[in-house]
């Protein structure tokens, strides 16, 4: 009874313990959230919405550009001739073009600029697929890529109006929100090798810590014997993906290889310097971002403010150490992640800017 008795108390306690550091975690987030609220710039146009079947980057887009526009209409790739030929838009923006869209894709396009349709693209995968992107490019009057190297490449295929847009992030989904379950780290994307060699790095070290690791190809994992415990396989949706960044107290962040062959077609071996919608995705949600360093990041974030940064396995782990151990200094940087994220980095702040320049 003495026993069983103890061992309540010591559940109690750590329950309260775990509220009180949720409440205080989201107290702090929710005065970021009301410090900065997302105010839309209205642009006096009609646009068609053509999304790519990733809804964590369309729905962010389309709301915005609804938010933002006289008139948003959303269209689908099959059906972009017929919608904009009854539309009649000012403007048709087209997400990414690849993967979901039609054989006859170009074509469509090619007959909606001859309507006096003015077309854009905006790419959100490269320099991944650069062997598609490079033909995809020139069929559209205007192109937009998150990526700083591929803009001078864009241009020298052809290519007149190219524009470094970055991407950004859906703050209705992601946000802080309080969830029942908790993890020390917390890992969510595909098992491209170079996240696998890190993991397989790591896996002594996370072994004994409470890990969430979701997402395709991780059975490419040598240590499966220390991390397949920790391991859900598959796609994971955007409204539960901001679940387990908020019930997380480190989310790491690792951009994907560019290397041609890497799980990608990037047969112009353009360099990747610009971080990924993911950086801006944890940020949103109040929790410690631990990512690679990119070119741009500095564009964006500051290291040691509201992110923080690590270039190999031991920096990394030395990182995760100190900050589990200092959850004051964590909150305060995510406290900030999600203020810099709102402020500068949601869609609703990047859509008018993308129309003044398709639009001049």
């Amino acid at each position: 009874m003495l026993v069983a008795k103890r061992r309540r108390i010591k559940r109690r306690d750590s329950l309260f313990r775990l509220g009180y550091s949720e409440g205080r975690r989201l107290g702090g987030c929710q005065a970021m959230v009301e410090r900065t609220p997302v105010y839309p710039q209205m642009i006096d146009c009609r646009v068609l919405f053509i999304p790519q079947g990733f809804q964590a980057i369309d729905g962010g887009v389309a709301e915005a550009l609804q938010r933002c526009t006289k008139e948003c209409l959303i269209g689908t790739p099959e059906t972009m001739l017929e919608t904009a030929a009854a539309f009649r838009p000012d403007f048709m923006l087209v997400m990414n073009g690849l993967h979901v869209f039609p054989p006859d894709h170009f074509e469509q396009v090619q007959n909606i600029r001859a309507l006096g349709i003015r077309t854009g693209i905006w790419f959100a995968d490269d320099p991944y697929f650069t062997e598609e992107t490079s033909v995809i490019a020139l069929q559209y009057d205007v192109v937009f890529t998150h990526e700083m190297s591929c803009v001078s490449f864009y241009r020298s295929l052809g290519a007149e109006h190219v524009h470094y847009m970055p991407l950004g992030v859906d703050e209705q989904i992601f946000r802080p929100r309080r969830v029942d379950f908790q993890y020390d780290v917390c890992f969510i994307g595909s098992g491209f090798w170079n996240r696998v060699e890190l993991f397989d790095q790591l896996a002594p070290f996370l072994a004994d810590k409470k890990v969430m690791i979701a997402g395709g190809h991780w059975n490419r994992l040598k240590r499966t014997d220390l991390l397949g415990k920790f391991i859900r396989d598959g796609w994971m949706e955007p409204t539960e993906t901001v679940n387990y960044y908020n019930a997380s107290k480190i989310v790491i962040n690792l951009h994907r290889p560019s290397e041609m062959g890497m799980d990608n077609k990037n047969t112009y071996r353009q360099s990747a310097m610009s971080i990924n919608p993911r950086t801006y995705e944890i940020s949103a949600c109040g929790t410690l971002q631990l990512t690679d360093i990119r070119d741009d990041l500095g564009n964006h974030y500051r290291p040691g403010y509201d992110l923080e940064t690590f270039e190999n396995a031991d920096e990394l782990k030395a990182k995760i150490n100190y900050y589990l151990k200092h959850s004051m200094q964590r909150e305060h940087i995510a406290w900030r992640g999600v203020h810099t994220t709102r402020q500068n980095h949601t869609f609703t702040s990047r859509i008018p800017k993308l129309l003044n320049f398709a639009l001049s």
